[in-house]
């Protein structure tokens, strides 16, 4: 499998939910940090979904151990 592309060395903090919205895993979609379908082969968007209204930090460099959530491990690329 190939690696994913790193859309920005930072989380995307946006206002999400409520509702059911699918994490873009692979890089490449134009409407980071959501999936737009743009993915092939082995990445698949991870579905997430939310309760409530909530800011949330996605991961911008898809490198985080704790996807589809950031954990600073685009301080480390």
């Amino acid at each position: 499998m190939s690696d994913p592309q790193i859309p920005q060395k930072a989380p995307y903090v946006l206002e999400s939910g409520p509702g059911e919205v699918y994490w873009c895993s692979c890089g490449s979609s134009s409407t980071q940090p959501f999936c737009d379908g743009s993915h092939s082969g082995a990445f698949q968007p991870k579905v997430v979904n939310l309760s409530k209204k909530e800011e949330v930090a996605w991961c911008g460099c898809k490198q985080s151990a704790n996807p589809p959530y950031c954990d600073g491990s685009h301080s480390k690329i």
